[in-house]
């Protein structure tokens, strides 16, 4: 039996041209996985918001979907949201109370269940995702991770038979994302729930799903098991996308079962083991442009400290990624550095002033109606940099209306429109697919040519493999280890690429999918 079938669909926005979603025909069966994957802009979102009433968006639409037999447009709410529910990329988004059982209760006590259900309930899921601890705790002390578990557990606790993730892990760190991947994985194996999730980065979904559906421009273009995939696929420039160990099958024209899983890629890898090394590109500039010294700092008085005797240089010209828990306090730093919080121990010396901050949510950035005027109150050249940076399509747009990628591209071009010799990123790349990403690194690495440094937090360790010159770690409270990208991505097991866990033992050094390239290149003679 299917959950959802979803008939000649095809939806277009207010005032636009193009059909966002064009005949779109797929079943999805029940108890199934389902991978959405696609560019920016090929319509994953707004199928995945067709599927729930509540959040549909306005437009023009042909077409049907049918729930459980039924016309889903005419569901009743009542029977709409226990049945169907949805998580979004944003954690703190989807929060409503300020207590971690208050959160759990929450939509069963908007059911109008009885209140020993409502206990069994929230007491057997707080249990089932490791909530007890945190139980009684407010929602804003979480981390990242266990905000979503929170939300994930939040719309379990009303039993759907389907649950929908927009992009659920983009703001999650490594860990906390694997763990949450597990938990939907688990829910679908033990208790049958559909589970439809979006997402850009597919090293870890990939493996998990049942069929992957992937949209190109609005359309369906196939929907197959992810096997078969990589080489449906391996012409197309998604296929960049996929997990390294498929782009690594298609590269080498394997025989044989496509690599879903790092166990299985080494299995492919080692035969062509090789002493190749990959070189370690030296910094020519060692003078600090940031300093900071035994940095201490808390945000409420009689609180715990958040940094204890931190210490970070960055070198005028560099590229540092930060990487770190949810929590650990990776946000605290840039602000310390951009001077919008102050340490109360320790020292912190800038040798420039001229800085600029992306904040995690950079709609903050934007005070005016259009992203031309915003851009226009800064500096009225803009032109040019927008053409570099591929935005200028948006001008006439509403910074609010911009999707989260577009929204991001926007917000560092502004900052840039300052010329900062400092540009501090707090997760630049969250919305972003791999080739926006791409450009947006690129992008980076011409400017630090020009004299830019940046400094950037990110839980996106492929970005800063492919792009930084450093990396640092920070735990309890501290740096405790930081080192060029290849030396420490290769030093590590979870804080690391998958490039660098498919090759350990086999390539020495090689922590990105180019790397690997290079060292089969090499060991061919090529």
């Amino acid at each position: 039996m299917e959950d959802f079938s979803i008939k000649n669909l095809s939806f277009k926005y207010p005032d636009r041209e193009r059909f966002a979603l064009s005949n779109i025909n797929l079943g999805i069966k029940k108890g199934e996985f389902l991978l959405v994957i696609g560019e920016s802009g090929s319509g994953k979102t707004t199928l995945l918001r067709m599927l729930k009433n509540e959040l549909r968006p306005k437009g023009e639409i042909d077409g049907g979907i049918l729930f459980l037999g039924n016309n889903l447009f005419e569901l009743k709410a009542l029977d709409s949201a226990p049945k169907i529910g949805f998580i979004t990329q944003e954690p703190e988004a989807q929060l409503v109370s300020d207590r971690v059982y208050g959160e759990l209760a929450f939509g069963l006590e908007n059911l109008g269940l009885d209140r020993e259900i409502i206990r069994a309930r929230v007491g057997e899921f707080a249990s089932y995702f490791g909530l007890v601890k945190e139980f009684t705790k407010p929602t804003a002390n979480l981390s990242g991770g266990q905000k979503q578990l929170l939300n994930l557990a939040s719309v379990m606790a009303m039993n759907p038979e389907v649950i929908i993730l927009d992009e659920p892990t983009s703001q999650l760190d490594p860990i906390a994302a694997v763990e949450f991947l597990d938990a939907l994985k688990r829910l679908n194996d033990d208790l049958g729930v559909t589970v439809i999730i979006a997402e850009h980065h597919l090293e870890n979904a990939f493996k998990l799903a049942d069929r992957v559906a992937y949209l190109e421009d609005g359309r369906l273009f196939c929907c197959e098991a992810p096997e078969g995939l990589a080489l449906l696929l391996k012409d197309k420039r998604i296929s960049q996308t996929l997990p390294v160990s498929s782009r690594v099958y298609q590269y080498l024209d394997s025989d044989g079962k496509c690599p879903l899983t790092v166990k299985e890629g080494r299995g492919m890898l080692e035969k062509y083991e090789n002493e190749h090394y990959i070189s370690i590109k030296e910094l020519i500039n060692n003078e600090e442009i940031i300093s900071c010294k035994d940095i201490w700092f808390r945000y409420e008085k009689k609180g715990e400290d958040v940094l204890r005797s931190c210490s970070l240089g960055v070198r005028r010209g560099e590229f540092y990624a930060l990487a770190g828990e949810n929590g650990s306090g990776k946000s605290t730093i840039l602000k310390l550095i951009f001077g919008a919080l102050k340490p109360y121990r320790g020292r912190l010396r800038r040798r420039s002033e001229s800085l600029a901050y992306l904040p995690q949510n950079p709609k903050n950035l934007f005070v005016k109606d259009s992203v031309e005027e915003d851009f226009k109150s800064v500096n009225n050249s803009y032109l040019e940099l927008c053409e570099s940076f591929g935005i200028e399509k948006l001008l006439s747009a509403h910074p609010y209306d911009l999707s989260g990628g577009e929204l991001e591209r926007a917000a560092i071009c502004k900052l840039l429109l300052l010329s900062p010799e400092v540009l501090l990123l707090d997760e630049p790349t969250k919305g972003l697919d791999s080739f926006a990403k791409n450009e947006l690194g690129m992008f980076l690495r011409e400017r630090i040519k020009e004299g830019l440094t940046v400094i950037c937090v990110t839980h996106d360790l492929d970005f800063a493999a492919n792009f930084a010159d450093r990396c640092g770690l920070l735990f309890d409270g501290g740096i405790i280890c930081e080192n060029d990208c290849n030396t420490f991505f290769s030093g590590n097991s979870f804080y690391t690429t998958a490039s660098s866990r498919l090759t350990k033992g086999i390539f020495k050094n090689a922590v990105t999918y180019d790397d690997i390239l290079e060292c089969i290149k090499a060991g061919e003679g090529k």
